[in-house]
Protein backbone atom coordinates (compact mmCIF):
# COMPACT_ATOMS: atom_id res chain seq x y z
CA UNK A 1 0.00 0.00 0.00
CA UNK A 2 1.56 3.22 -1.29
CA UNK A 3 0.92 6.86 -0.17
CA UNK A 4 0.37 9.73 -3.12
CA UNK A 5 0.64 13.10 -2.11
CA UNK A 6 0.22 13.82 1.51
CA UNK A 7 3.16 13.17 3.62
CA UNK A 8 3.86 11.16 7.36
CA UNK A 9 3.93 12.18 10.42
CA UNK A 10 1.04 13.93 11.86
CA UNK A 11 -2.75 13.57 10.73
CA UNK A 12 -4.12 15.71 7.62
CA UNK A 13 -7.63 16.43 6.95
CA UNK A 14 -8.38 13.54 4.48
CA UNK A 15 -7.23 10.55 3.42
CA UNK A 16 -8.63 8.78 0.29
CA UNK A 17 -8.44 4.72 0.06
CA UNK A 18 -8.91 2.76 -3.28
CA UNK A 19 -8.62 -0.48 -4.95
CA UNK A 20 -9.96 -2.83 -7.11
CA UNK A 21 -10.43 -5.18 -4.10
CA UNK A 22 -12.97 -4.64 -1.28
CA UNK A 23 -10.64 -6.78 1.03
CA UNK A 24 -7.93 -4.82 0.39
CA UNK A 25 -9.66 -1.46 1.30
CA UNK A 26 -11.23 -3.19 3.96
CA UNK A 27 -7.92 -3.99 5.21
CA UNK A 28 -6.01 -0.68 4.23
CA UNK A 29 -8.90 1.29 6.35
CA UNK A 30 -8.68 -0.81 9.08
CA UNK A 31 -4.82 0.08 9.29
CA UNK A 32 -5.03 3.43 8.60
CA UNK A 33 -7.61 4.09 11.66
CA UNK A 34 -5.31 2.33 13.70
CA UNK A 35 -2.64 5.38 12.86
CA UNK A 36 -5.41 7.69 13.49
CA UNK A 37 -6.84 6.83 16.01
CA UNK A 38 -3.80 5.51 18.19
CA UNK A 39 -4.45 5.89 21.88
CA UNK A 40 -7.74 7.31 21.90
CA UNK A 41 -11.47 5.71 21.71
CA UNK A 42 -12.80 4.39 19.14
CA UNK A 43 -16.40 4.80 20.67
CA UNK A 44 -16.01 8.57 20.26
CA UNK A 45 -13.14 9.21 17.86
CA UNK A 46 -14.76 7.61 15.15
CA UNK A 47 -17.69 8.37 13.01
CA UNK A 48 -18.91 5.66 10.12
CA UNK A 49 -21.00 6.94 7.00
CA UNK A 50 -22.03 4.71 4.46
CA UNK A 51 -22.17 0.40 4.07
CA UNK A 52 -21.96 -2.01 1.90
CA UNK A 53 -24.92 -2.89 0.04
CA UNK A 54 -26.73 0.14 2.34
CA UNK A 55 -29.37 2.43 1.67
CA UNK A 56 -28.01 5.97 -0.15
CA UNK A 57 -25.35 7.56 1.09
CA UNK A 58 -27.44 10.36 2.98
CA UNK A 59 -24.64 13.13 2.81
CA UNK A 60 -25.86 16.18 5.49
CA UNK A 61 -24.70 13.26 8.23
CA UNK A 62 -21.15 13.94 6.62
CA UNK A 63 -20.98 17.08 6.35
CA UNK A 64 -21.86 18.26 9.94
CA UNK A 65 -19.32 15.83 10.78
CA UNK A 66 -16.68 17.78 8.88
CA UNK A 67 -17.93 20.72 10.34
CA UNK A 68 -18.48 20.02 13.80
CA UNK A 69 -15.66 20.32 16.37
CA UNK A 70 -14.39 17.49 17.71
CA UNK A 71 -15.95 16.63 21.37
CA UNK A 72 -14.63 14.93 24.47
CA UNK A 73 -11.45 14.04 22.28
CA UNK A 74 -8.73 16.19 20.05
CA UNK A 75 -9.79 14.41 16.90
CA UNK A 76 -12.39 13.16 15.16
CA UNK A 77 -12.06 10.74 12.08
CA UNK A 78 -15.16 10.52 9.88
CA UNK A 79 -14.99 7.49 7.65
CA UNK A 80 -17.08 7.33 4.53
CA UNK A 81 -17.30 3.78 2.77
CA UNK A 82 -18.44 3.10 -0.67
CA UNK A 83 -17.60 6.66 -1.16
CA UNK A 84 -18.25 5.74 -4.80
CA UNK A 85 -22.16 5.74 -3.93
CA UNK A 86 -21.67 9.81 -3.56
CA UNK A 87 -23.18 12.21 -6.86
CA UNK A 88 -21.81 14.83 -8.14
CA UNK A 89 -23.47 17.34 -6.10
CA UNK A 90 -22.80 15.87 -2.63
CA UNK A 91 -19.39 14.90 -3.37
CA UNK A 92 -18.86 19.36 -4.32
CA UNK A 93 -20.38 20.26 -0.86
CA UNK A 94 -17.45 17.77 0.62
CA UNK A 95 -14.62 19.31 -1.24
CA UNK A 96 -15.72 22.63 -0.28
CA UNK A 97 -15.22 21.37 3.46
CA UNK A 98 -11.74 20.40 2.86
CA UNK A 99 -11.24 24.11 1.55
CA UNK A 100 -11.68 25.02 4.89
CA UNK A 101 -11.00 22.27 7.06
CA UNK A 102 -11.84 22.03 10.95
CA UNK A 103 -9.16 21.21 13.33
CA UNK A 104 -9.25 17.90 14.77
CA UNK A 105 -11.29 16.42 12.27
CA UNK A 106 -10.41 13.97 9.29
CA UNK A 107 -12.01 12.43 6.64
CA UNK A 108 -11.45 8.87 5.46
CA UNK A 109 -12.80 7.99 2.14
CA UNK A 110 -13.30 4.27 1.45
CA UNK A 111 -13.51 3.19 -2.52
CA UNK A 112 -17.01 0.97 -3.38
CA UNK A 113 -20.38 1.73 -4.58
CA UNK A 114 -19.23 3.23 -7.88
CA UNK A 115 -16.39 5.72 -9.24
CA UNK A 116 -15.82 8.68 -6.48
CA UNK A 117 -16.37 11.77 -8.39
CA UNK A 118 -13.14 13.14 -9.90
CA UNK A 119 -13.44 16.77 -7.66
CA UNK A 120 -13.15 14.73 -4.95
CA UNK A 121 -10.51 12.77 -5.67
CA UNK A 122 -8.39 15.35 -6.49
CA UNK A 123 -9.45 17.14 -2.95
CA UNK A 124 -8.35 14.08 -1.06
CA UNK A 125 -4.74 14.48 -2.57
CA UNK A 126 -4.29 18.11 -1.66
CA UNK A 127 -6.29 17.68 1.90
CA UNK A 128 -4.08 14.04 2.91
CA UNK A 129 -3.12 11.51 0.78
CA UNK A 130 -4.42 8.37 -1.85
CA UNK A 131 -3.87 5.01 -0.70
CA UNK A 132 -3.06 2.26 -3.56
CA UNK A 133 -4.11 -0.60 -2.41
CA UNK A 134 -4.08 -2.38 -6.07
CA UNK A 135 -1.79 -4.92 -5.77
CA UNK A 136 -1.66 -4.94 -10.18
CA UNK A 137 0.01 -8.08 -12.38
CA UNK A 138 3.70 -10.04 -13.35
CA UNK A 139 6.40 -8.05 -11.28
CA UNK A 140 4.26 -5.21 -8.99
CA UNK A 141 2.10 -8.11 -7.63
CA UNK A 142 5.46 -9.99 -6.55
CA UNK A 143 7.55 -6.88 -5.58
CA UNK A 144 4.06 -6.46 -3.12
CA UNK A 145 3.98 -10.35 -2.40
CA UNK A 146 7.53 -9.45 -1.22
CA UNK A 147 6.52 -6.00 0.89
CA UNK A 148 3.31 -7.96 2.52
CA UNK A 149 6.02 -10.83 3.21
CA UNK A 150 8.92 -8.75 4.92
CA UNK A 151 6.18 -7.46 7.67
CA UNK A 152 4.88 -10.64 8.36
CA UNK A 153 4.51 -12.05 11.57
CA UNK A 154 6.21 -15.52 10.59
CA UNK A 155 9.39 -16.26 8.31
CA UNK A 156 8.58 -18.10 5.20
CA UNK A 157 11.49 -19.25 3.23
CA UNK A 158 12.11 -18.93 -0.31
CA UNK A 159 9.95 -22.40 -1.85
CA UNK A 160 7.30 -21.75 0.92
CA UNK A 161 6.93 -18.18 -0.41
CA UNK A 162 6.65 -19.17 -3.95
CA UNK A 163 4.50 -21.70 -3.21
CA UNK A 164 2.04 -19.26 -1.43
CA UNK A 165 2.13 -16.76 -4.32
CA UNK A 166 1.21 -19.63 -6.98
CA UNK A 167 -1.54 -20.83 -4.63
CA UNK A 168 -3.20 -17.62 -4.29
CA UNK A 169 -3.59 -16.36 -7.03
CA UNK A 170 -5.52 -13.68 -7.88
CA UNK A 171 -6.90 -14.24 -4.37
CA UNK A 172 -4.33 -11.92 -2.30
CA UNK A 173 -6.71 -11.25 0.55
CA UNK A 174 -6.38 -13.83 1.98
CA UNK A 175 -2.87 -13.56 2.62
CA UNK A 176 -3.36 -11.41 5.94
CA UNK A 177 -5.92 -14.36 7.50
CA UNK A 178 -3.04 -16.78 6.40
CA UNK A 179 -0.39 -15.35 7.48
CA UNK A 180 -1.94 -14.83 11.43
CA UNK A 181 -3.39 -17.84 11.13
CA UNK A 182 0.67 -19.76 10.62
CA UNK A 183 1.63 -16.69 13.33
CA UNK A 184 -1.12 -18.58 16.09
CA UNK A 185 -0.09 -22.52 15.01
CA UNK A 186 3.57 -22.07 14.79
CA UNK A 187 4.41 -18.90 17.28
CA UNK A 188 5.18 -15.66 16.09
CA UNK A 189 8.20 -15.44 14.11
CA UNK A 190 8.40 -18.78 13.21
CA UNK A 191 10.11 -20.23 10.59
CA UNK A 192 8.28 -21.81 7.71
CA UNK A 193 9.17 -23.67 5.06
CA UNK A 194 6.80 -25.44 2.50
CA UNK A 195 5.61 -28.68 4.91
CA UNK A 196 4.34 -26.29 7.18
CA UNK A 197 2.85 -24.54 5.07
CA UNK A 198 1.03 -26.68 3.24
CA UNK A 199 -1.48 -28.23 5.44
CA UNK A 200 -3.33 -24.20 5.48
CA UNK A 201 -3.50 -23.43 2.06
CA UNK A 202 -6.81 -24.86 1.50
CA UNK A 203 -8.74 -23.97 -1.87
CA UNK A 204 -6.57 -22.85 -4.71
CA UNK A 205 -6.94 -19.05 -5.55
CA UNK A 206 -8.12 -17.70 -8.73
CA UNK A 207 -6.06 -17.07 -11.27
CA UNK A 208 -6.39 -14.90 -14.70
CA UNK A 209 -7.82 -16.13 -18.16
CA UNK A 210 -4.40 -15.30 -19.35
CA UNK A 211 -2.72 -17.51 -17.29
CA UNK A 212 -4.98 -20.73 -18.29
CA UNK A 213 -4.46 -19.37 -22.86
CA UNK A 214 -0.09 -18.81 -21.97
CA UNK A 215 -0.05 -22.88 -20.66
CA UNK A 216 -2.41 -23.82 -23.67
CA UNK A 217 0.28 -22.08 -26.05
CA UNK A 218 3.52 -23.79 -24.15
CA UNK A 219 1.50 -26.99 -24.34
CA UNK A 220 1.56 -27.61 -20.62
CA UNK A 221 -1.50 -29.76 -20.32
CA UNK A 222 -0.88 -30.16 -16.59
CA UNK A 223 -0.57 -26.51 -15.77
CA UNK A 224 -3.55 -25.64 -18.55
CA UNK A 225 -6.33 -27.98 -16.43
CA UNK A 226 -5.03 -26.66 -13.27
CA UNK A 227 -5.32 -23.24 -14.07
CA UNK A 228 -8.94 -24.44 -15.86
CA UNK A 229 -9.75 -25.69 -12.34
CA UNK A 230 -8.91 -22.53 -10.82
CA UNK A 231 -10.80 -20.34 -13.27
CA UNK A 232 -14.31 -22.90 -12.43
CA UNK A 233 -13.52 -22.96 -8.84
CA UNK A 234 -12.50 -20.22 -7.18
CA UNK A 235 -12.57 -17.60 -9.86
CA UNK A 236 -16.10 -18.11 -10.07
CA UNK A 237 -16.31 -18.66 -13.88
CA UNK A 238 -18.92 -20.33 -16.00
CA UNK A 239 -18.48 -23.12 -18.58
CA UNK A 240 -19.50 -20.32 -21.16
CA UNK A 241 -17.77 -17.82 -19.81
CA UNK A 242 -14.17 -19.86 -20.18
CA UNK A 243 -15.21 -20.78 -23.64
CA UNK A 244 -15.72 -17.43 -24.86
CA UNK A 245 -12.09 -16.59 -23.30
CA UNK A 246 -10.83 -19.73 -25.28
CA UNK A 247 -12.73 -18.00 -28.67
CA UNK A 248 -11.40 -14.56 -28.17
CA UNK A 249 -8.00 -15.84 -27.27
CA UNK A 250 -8.14 -18.06 -30.93
CA UNK A 251 -10.05 -15.65 -32.73
CA UNK A 252 -6.91 -12.87 -32.46
CA UNK A 253 -4.76 -15.20 -33.57
CA UNK A 254 -6.95 -15.80 -36.64
CA UNK A 255 -7.08 -12.29 -37.51
CA UNK A 256 -3.34 -12.35 -37.53
CA UNK A 257 -2.64 -15.42 -39.82
CA UNK A 258 -1.87 -14.71 -43.26
CA UNK A 259 -2.57 -11.06 -42.53
CA UNK A 260 0.78 -10.10 -43.41
CA UNK A 261 1.41 -8.33 -39.88
CA UNK A 262 5.24 -9.01 -38.93
CA UNK A 263 5.43 -6.60 -35.99
CA UNK A 264 3.67 -5.80 -32.62
CA UNK A 265 2.39 -2.38 -33.82
CA UNK A 266 1.21 -3.77 -36.87
CA UNK A 267 -0.50 -6.68 -35.04
CA UNK A 268 -1.99 -4.17 -32.41
CA UNK A 269 -3.44 -2.34 -36.03
CA UNK A 270 -5.32 -5.58 -37.15
CA UNK A 271 -6.63 -6.07 -34.05
CA UNK A 272 -7.59 -3.02 -33.52
CA UNK A 273 -5.59 -3.09 -29.74
CA UNK A 274 -3.87 -0.64 -27.77
CA UNK A 275 -1.76 -3.26 -26.51
CA UNK A 276 1.05 -4.26 -28.36
CA UNK A 277 1.99 -6.61 -25.76
CA UNK A 278 -0.95 -8.72 -26.08
CA UNK A 279 -0.58 -8.51 -30.00
CA UNK A 280 2.87 -9.52 -30.01
CA UNK A 281 1.55 -12.67 -28.11
CA UNK A 282 -0.90 -13.24 -30.51
CA UNK A 283 1.00 -12.73 -33.36
CA UNK A 284 4.16 -15.31 -32.03
CA UNK A 285 1.46 -18.03 -30.98
CA UNK A 286 -0.48 -17.54 -34.62
CA UNK A 287 3.27 -18.42 -36.05
CA UNK A 288 4.05 -21.23 -34.00
CA UNK A 289 0.38 -22.60 -34.34
CA UNK A 290 0.06 -22.10 -38.20
CA UNK A 291 -2.76 -22.07 -40.06
CA UNK A 292 -3.82 -26.21 -40.14
CA UNK A 293 -3.41 -26.13 -36.73
CA UNK A 294 -5.47 -23.01 -35.88
CA UNK A 295 -7.81 -24.22 -38.06
CA UNK A 296 -7.90 -27.40 -36.06
CA UNK A 297 -8.02 -25.69 -32.90
CA UNK A 298 -11.57 -23.67 -34.23
CA UNK A 299 -13.17 -26.46 -34.92
CA UNK A 300 -12.29 -28.17 -31.28
CA UNK A 301 -14.16 -24.67 -30.29
CA UNK A 302 -17.38 -25.16 -31.85
CA UNK A 303 -17.48 -29.08 -30.84
CA UNK A 304 -17.22 -27.97 -27.66
CA UNK A 305 -19.85 -25.22 -27.89
CA UNK A 306 -22.27 -27.55 -28.79
CA UNK A 307 -21.06 -30.12 -26.07
CA UNK A 308 -21.73 -27.38 -23.45
CA UNK A 309 -25.17 -26.54 -24.88
CA UNK A 310 -26.25 -29.86 -24.18
CA UNK A 311 -25.12 -32.12 -27.37
CA UNK A 312 -22.97 -34.42 -25.89
CA UNK A 313 -24.97 -34.57 -22.27
CA UNK A 314 -21.88 -34.52 -19.94
CA UNK A 315 -21.02 -31.99 -17.64
CA UNK A 316 -19.36 -28.73 -18.68
CA UNK A 317 -16.57 -29.33 -16.39
CA UNK A 318 -15.73 -32.74 -18.52
CA UNK A 319 -15.90 -30.76 -21.86
CA UNK A 320 -13.63 -28.01 -21.11
CA UNK A 321 -11.16 -30.37 -19.91
CA UNK A 322 -11.40 -32.53 -23.04
CA UNK A 323 -11.05 -29.12 -25.12
CA UNK A 324 -8.10 -27.76 -22.85
CA UNK A 325 -6.02 -31.01 -23.12
CA UNK A 326 -6.45 -30.91 -26.89
CA UNK A 327 -6.17 -27.51 -27.67
CA UNK A 328 -2.60 -28.01 -25.33
CA UNK A 329 -1.73 -30.73 -27.67
CA UNK A 330 -1.82 -28.64 -30.41
CA UNK A 331 0.46 -26.18 -28.77
CA UNK A 332 2.96 -28.82 -27.62
CA UNK A 333 4.30 -29.03 -31.24
CA UNK A 334 6.89 -26.55 -31.98
CA UNK A 335 7.25 -24.85 -35.96
CA UNK A 336 11.42 -23.96 -37.23
CA UNK A 337 11.40 -20.05 -36.15
CA UNK A 338 10.05 -17.54 -39.47
CA UNK A 339 7.86 -20.39 -40.70
CA UNK A 340 3.97 -20.43 -40.76
CA UNK A 341 2.11 -23.79 -40.43
CA UNK A 342 1.15 -23.91 -44.45
CA UNK A 343 3.22 -27.12 -46.25
CA UNK A 344 4.95 -26.30 -49.09
CA UNK A 345 6.18 -29.21 -51.74
CA UNK A 346 9.87 -30.06 -51.59
CA UNK A 347 10.28 -28.90 -55.24
CA UNK A 348 8.73 -25.65 -54.37
CA UNK A 349 11.38 -25.02 -51.27
CA UNK A 350 14.49 -26.75 -53.74
CA UNK A 351 13.46 -24.02 -56.46
CA UNK A 352 13.92 -21.21 -53.67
Amino acid sequence: MTVVGGSSGQARSAYLVRGDDPSLVGQAVHDLLAVLVEERDPAVTVEEHGTPGGEELEVGPVLDALTTPPLLTDRRVVVVREAGRLSSSDAARIVTCLAEPVSGVVLVLAAGGGTIPAALVKASQAAGGVLETAVGTGRARTQWLAEQLRGSPVRLDARAAGRLGQHLGGDVSRLRGLLGTLASAYGEDAAIDETRLEPFLGEAGAVAPWVLTDAIAEGDTPGALSSLERLLGAGGFHPLAVLAVLHHHYQAMLRLDGSGATTAEQAAAQLGSQSTFMARKALDQARRLGSARLGRAVTLLAEADLDLRGRSGLPGTTVLEVLVGRLSRLGSVRHPPGRSGTSRSAPARRRR
